[in-house]
């Protein structure tokens, strides 16, 4: 049964989350058109396995968190430590995919005493330059007619491939993506959950794509704590490049190139990084 959401007050406003699992704390991030929901099929994709306590955070402007007064990276940093205060949990590692990389980074530069670990999947951490694509826009068209976008959700939940092509134009991989038992649903899934709640998910994108294309220089050279950078070589919405510059600039970071991974590598590649990501939280885990 999957983790249900809770609205928890923090001293910086009300942030969506679900919380499960037992031992040091993880903290999921997701990307663009995402929500708590994604946080949590972030988690179990990325770790499938237990011995943590995951925080799956709807970021601003995402389903049942307010995008007021959190609209740039800092502030939603500033407020992922009060949700941990509220919580009641002193450190937490942080998981971000995607749009979510700004915050993680900025939390990590931030409050660099309650991080433990950082893992950075396909993620945003330098200015991005592409053209934003056809379906987004159309998205936002659907936003406005809810019938329209019920009537897709069911059309892709009978021909999840079609959907899927979209996200990995190479059809071998795409092929043997969906085959796999445990890559081919969790894609699905996400694919899936994009379509619901939309209008409560544009918001929060919106915006992301405003932070992600504004001039930014994080001295992420201050970054002391270990980070494992995660990306794919032919990744088409966030380049490789970024993560490959970002790991030589880090003092203790590693990067896991993905050979012909799209953007959407966690699941194209999902159980080489669960083993990597795994051995990561297990090695740099408190205590």
């Amino acid at each position: 049964m999957s983790p249900q959401p809770v609205l928890i007050e923090t001293a910086l406003g009300v942030v969506e989350c679900a919380v499960w699992g037992d031992g040091p704390a993880v903290v999921a991030l997701h990307g663009a058109m995402g929500g708590y929901d994604q946080s949590v099929m972030l988690a179990r994709a990325a770790l499938a396995g237990g011995g943590f306590q995951f925080v799956a955070v709807s970021r601003p402007g995402y389903l049942g968190t307010p995008l007021a007064g959190a609209q740039h990276p800092e502030q939603q940093a500033d407020l992922c430590e009060a949700l941990l205060d509220a919580l009641g949990i002193r450190q937490a590692a942080v998981l971000a995919v995607s749009g979510g990389g700004q915050c993680a980074l900025q939390f990590a530069l931030r409050h660099a005493s309650r991080c433990w670990g950082l893992v950075l999947v396909s993620a945003c951490t330098a200015p991005l330059l592409v053209e934003l694509p056809l379906r987004f826009h159309l998205l936002k068209v659907m936003a406005r007619l809810p019938w329209l976008t019920d009537m897709l959700r069911r059309k892709a939940a009978r021909k999840p491939e079609e959907s899927a092509r979209r996200a990995i134009t190479n059809a071998e991989l795409c092929a043997r993506t969906l085959g796999d038992p445990q890559a081919g649903p969790l894609l699905t899934e996400l694919q899936l959950s994009t379509m619901e709640h939309l209008a409560r998910r544009l918001p929060g994108t919106q915006n992301d794509i405003v932070e992600s294309r504004r001039r930014f220089a994080y001295p992420v050279e201050q970054i002391e704590l270990p980070v494992l950078l995660v990306h794919g070589t032919v990744d088409e919405v966030v380049p490789f490049a970024d993560s490959r510059s970002l790991a030589a600039r880090l003092p203790n970071a590693a990067l896991l190139a993905l050979e012909g991974g799209p953007h959407v590598g966690l699941f194209t590649h999902l159980h080489e990084i669960r083993e990597r990501v795994w051995a990561f939280l297990h090695a740099h885990r408190p205590g």
